[in-house]
């Protein structure tokens, strides 16, 4: 595999990495459709954990299919696809070496009383991820949650062994729970604190959502207007965060959130290329769509992404 020159200058900021890890991030930024550009589209279908299988899949029953979730992915020409163990599982021999996967490590469900203290259960391991020759693993901490510490500590012993083994880390940073408001959980102070943690938590690439233009804490409001940070607009919002880790050197991955309307969605990710992101992970988008509809929608925002549009 011959990387770009794009590619190798991303690769130069993981300083401390492993030429294992350095490969398989490698084998992430090189793949599919966006592959040498630097920037990434991923597939992740973790929601079945979330919110259940008909909440999920019903809408295209074809996903029902953990095979559909590869098919799509190498369809699309994306560059990865996320899932938990038993999605990987499922298609792992019949997809080994097609496309890079990323092992969901933790998972909540809907089902928990758990509203203060959010949290997540382990759900998989590095050593299954290695077994079924995943690129990454990725994990979910809640900043805010009563219970961010406790996964914080975990992440950082599963990316302390992943990073040991060669594997790269996916690290989902969503504040939510403790004092937050709902409103709070997207607020830019909040996303761009939530992405600096899972930067110096040590994550490769780090995956938070597009955020507003609300401040949630009085102290970062102060600090925000004192020193003129720019908010206005979606594409100033996602400068900062990105600026929030390490002034770029960490890949910075946006959700696609909820499913909405086409028009809503390209024009959030040109906003989103425009403010440098390093691209998105469009789960829900994706696949309650019928395939012909997803590959359309997909091509279109590899295309912004490219600067086609």
């Amino acid at each position: 595999m011959k990387i770009t020159r794009a590619v190798k200058k991303i690769l130069d900021n993981y300083e401390s990495d492993s030429p294992g890890t350095k490969a398989n991030l490698a084998r992430i930024l090189m793949q599919g459709k966006l592959g040498g550009t630097g920037k990434l589209v991923i597939l992740p279908v973790d929601q079945g954990f979330e919110h259940g299988p008909a909440r999920s899949f019903a809408p295209n029953p074809d996903a029902y299919d953990p095979h559909y979730h590869f098919q799509l992915a190498l369809d699309a020409g994306l560059s990865a696809y996320a899932a938990p163990l038993g999605m990987i599982e499922a298609g792992a021999d019949t997809y080994a070496g097609q496309i890079p996967t990323i092992l969901k490590v933790n998972s909540a469900n809907s089902l928990s009383r758990i509203k203060d203290a959010p949290s997540q259960a382990i759900t998989g391991s590095v050593q299954e991820a290695v077994r079924l020759g995943c690129s990454a693993i990725g994990y979910t901490i809640y900043p805010g949650s009563d219970a961010a510490y406790d996964m914080i500590r975990d992440f950082k012993e599963l990316a302390e062994e992943a990073k040991a083994y060669g594997l790269a880390v996916v690290l989902w940073s969503y504040p939510r729970g403790g004092d937050l408001s709902k409103q709070g959980e997207t607020a830019i102070d909040i996303c761009a604190y939530a992405a600096h943690m899972a930067a110096l938590a040590g994550a490769h690439i780090i995956k938070v959502k597009p955020p507003t233009a609300h401040l949630e804490l009085d102290a970062a409001k102060k600090a925000y207007e004192a020193n003129g940070i720019k908010i206005d607009t979606l594409a100033d919002r996602i400068s900062h965060v990105v600026d929030s880790c390490f002034n770029g050197r960490r890949i910075v991955v946006f959700s696609g959130g909820e499913a909405k309307d086409l028009d809503g969605l390209f024009a959030e990710i040109i906003q989103l290329r425009d403010g440098g992101a390093s691209g998105s992970i469009i789960g829900r988008n994706t696949f309650q769509r019928p395939k012909a509809d997803a590959m359309a929608m997909l091509d279109r925002i590899i295309n912004i992404y490219k600067g086609k549009a």
